[in-house]
């Protein structure tokens, strides 16, 4: 089974709540419930945490998980602290595990929902 997040750009707090409501409703009725959303307040936010030089650094780490951030910048060819910065702001938003040292991206996909009202 794979594993995903669905990513929200925009929308409402009342939308977010209807997310909830909806997962909590299906638990109480025995449904399996397994999903993650991650929630961007506007697309500036996104576009600030999802550059592409992060998005193929996601796709590295996912299909080869890291001992440490060090480890990843040399795999990656980049400079130690511009993968440590993104790997500060990519974890603070959910996409990347830390364990220890050790580095991962565990999800296989990403699904983007862009709000337009």
């Amino acid at each position: 089974m794979s594993k995903d997040i669905k990513v929200h750009v925009g929308g409402s707090f009342d939308q977010a709540a209807s997310r909830f409501i909806d997962a909590w409703h299906r638990a109480e009725a025995g449904d399996p419930v397994s999903e993650e959303h991650l929630t961007f307040v506007d697309w500036e936010a996104f576009a600030r945490t999802m550059t592409g030089k992060r998005l193929e650094l996601l796709r590295y780490l996912h299909r080869h998980p890291q001992d440490s951030v060090a480890a990843l910048a040399r795999s990656l060819k980049r400079d130690y602290r511009r993968v440590h910065e993104d790997v500060e702001i990519l974890t603070a938003a959910g996409l990347i595990n830390r364990d220890g040292l050790a580095l991962t991206a565990g999800y296989d996909e990403i699904r983007t929902v862009i709000a337009l009202g």
